[in-house]
């Protein structure tokens, strides 16, 4: 007897059938080489050989001589079959390992475990040694009714309805309230550099100048300290930073349990700092009946919420679109097959309808006028027409008769097939397609998951920086307060010089966490 080794190839630059037709018709011409079966969607050959005659890296060769890219994959665990099956009438560890052992003796069964518990089975197999239906069989004829385990079919798991709702809320009312703060502030600044032509113009006095400044409608103080601006700004501010930011606080605070700085935490900590603190200074000024407004951050959350919000809103909205695209394919999935026994001559003997998860590699499948195929195989008798625009995109059927290769999930038109099962479960084109676009969905872009690991450095070092700020103007502060006084104007003159470097040296540092912190890296 000839040994038979079987190897995986990845095979690189196919793009359509016809090529897979092509490397499977030169390589079986070759010596030594048994069989070979070419997934599309995997780029994956499987080929059977003689190793007295050839070897896996020649075959390789003889791939990429027809103009592929091929490497011989080393871990051939990739064709092992895995069956998950739920078991009845178990009543004790007796009964489990009658049912291990008995399948572990089986010819094929690679691994096999029973939980008493759950009442399931998994179990791993060599598929060209052994079937599911193979293994289901065994069981049963110990005396135990087993079922395959109900796979969820709907892809609900990739629905983004939940996400794209609660992001489209988050993004309107930071809108809603984000558009009036920008007007107070727009209004603010035109103002101001009316007031600083106005100075120009007419060397007014710094007196004068605050007589002008009070006039303005919203530096007008509705109490001693709180300006009708500044009041504005925080009756916007709240229901964004609670409504339009929920979402990232509660991403945050996941995030930092598991001791990790993403987005999210920067986004958080940038807007709670900069609301806490304006709502602070603004108590703080109310307390001490100040004369001049303090400069508050109540712009900052709304307008960062805004745009993040929107960001992520259209991100789940791309997203959503590949799930509907992909539910549709998954619903195209036969959930039947009709598989039959053929006597001599092609004589139907038996017929029999299973689950599509039981059909086995080399099962005959019978496919009648208007069924879908259940599996990816080849024809062995009949002649047809196939709509396969599913996969290919092509509007007109396509001719199969003996011989031609057929695609799980396209529709048989008008005459009756025998096909023999090629790819099955996991491999068929549709099952490959789907996990595709599963990865890409699950998958970050490689720059989003460069963002996310700067902000993992950025964040702590973003907070030392600040921290650094704050301690460096308090000690410029008590060395020359000439300095701060420069730069800090209209502080109250009653209160005493430590406290008005210790305001600015704060004001200083929550500046630099609010300016640097989100901005950019979380919009771009």
């Amino acid at each position: 007897t000839k040994t038979i080794s079987k190897c995986y190839v990845q095979v690189t630059g196919m793009t359509c059938a016809s090529c897979v037709a092509n490397i499977e018709r030169n390589l079986r011409r070759e010596d030594g080489i048994h069989s070979i079966l070419v997934a599309l969607m995997a780029g994956k050959a499987e080929v059977r050989y003689n190793p007295a005659v050839i070897h896996p890296a020649a075959i390789a060769e003889l791939i990429r001589e027809l103009g592929f890219g091929a490497t011989v994959m080393e871990n051939c665990g990739e064709g092992d079959g895995i069956l998950e099956l739920v078991v009845r009438g178990m009543t004790c560890a007796s009964c489990v390992h009658k049912i291990e052992s008995t399948l572990m003796k089986t010819n094929g069964v690679l691994y096999c475990s029973v939980a008493l518990a759950t009442n399931k089975a998994h179990i791993k197999y060599d598929p060209e040694a052994i079937g599911p239906r193979d293994v289901i069989q065994v069981i049963k004829d110990l005396g135990f009714a087993t079922s395959l385990v109900k796979k969820d079919r709907s892809a609900s798991h990739l629905d983004h309805k939940q996400e794209i709702r609660q992001w489209k809320r988050s993004f309107v009312v930071s809108l809603v309230f984000c558009i009036p703060v920008m007007g107070l502030m727009i209004y603010m600044m035109v103002m101001d550099s009316q007031l600083s032509e106005a100075h120009a113009h007419h060397n007014m006095s710094s007196e004068e100048m605050e007589a002008l400044h009070s006039s303005m409608v919203l530096e007008y103080q509705l109490l001693p300290g709180l300006s009708v601006m500044n009041f504005l700004s925080f009756l916007l501010c709240v229901p964004v930073q609670v409504f339009g930011g929920w979402h990232f606080y509660i991403q945050a605070s996941k995030a930092l349990r598991h001791n990790t700085a993403n987005m999210d935490v920067l986004v958080v900590l940038a807007t709670s700092i900069a609301f806490l603190y304006s709502f602070v200074i603004l108590l703080v000024a109310m307390a001490e009946r100040a004369k001049v407004n303090p400069v508050t951050f109540f712009d900052t959350p709304p307008m960062l919420f805004v745009f993040i919000s929107l960001g992520r809103w259209l991100e789940h909205v791309a997203k959503g679109k590949t799930s509907e695209a992909l539910a549709r394919l998954i619903s195209l999935q036969a959930t039947e097959a009709t598989i039959v026994t053929l006597g001599p001559d092609n004589i139907l003997l038996s017929e029999e309808q299973v689950d599509v998860d039981l059909v086995q590699r080399g099962d005959i499948v019978k496919v009648v006028p208007g069924g879908k195929f259940p599996v990816d195989g080849r024809v062995i008798e009949g002649h047809s027409m196939v709509d396969e625009s599913l996969i290919t995109g092509e509007a007109m059927p396509v001719t199969k008769k003996p011989g031609s290769t057929v695609i799980a999930g396209s529709i048989n038109q008008n005459g009756s097939l025998l096909i023999s099962a090629t790819h099955v479960g996991a491999d068929t084109t549709l099952s490959q397609i789907v996990k595709l676009v599963e990865e890409a969905q699950t998958s970050k872009a490689p720059i989003q998951q460069f963002a996310d690991k700067l902000s993992g450095y950025f964040v702590p070092f973003i907070v030392a920086v600040s921290v650094v700020t704050l301690f460096a103007w308090i000690i410029i502060g008590f060395v020359d307060f000439e300095i701060v006084e420069k730069y800090f104007l209209g502080y109250n003159k009653s209160i005493s010089a430590a406290e008005v470097i210790i305001r600015f040296a704060f004001q200083a540092s929550i500046t630099v966490l609010c300016i640097a912190c989100p901005c950019s890296l979380g919009l771009a």
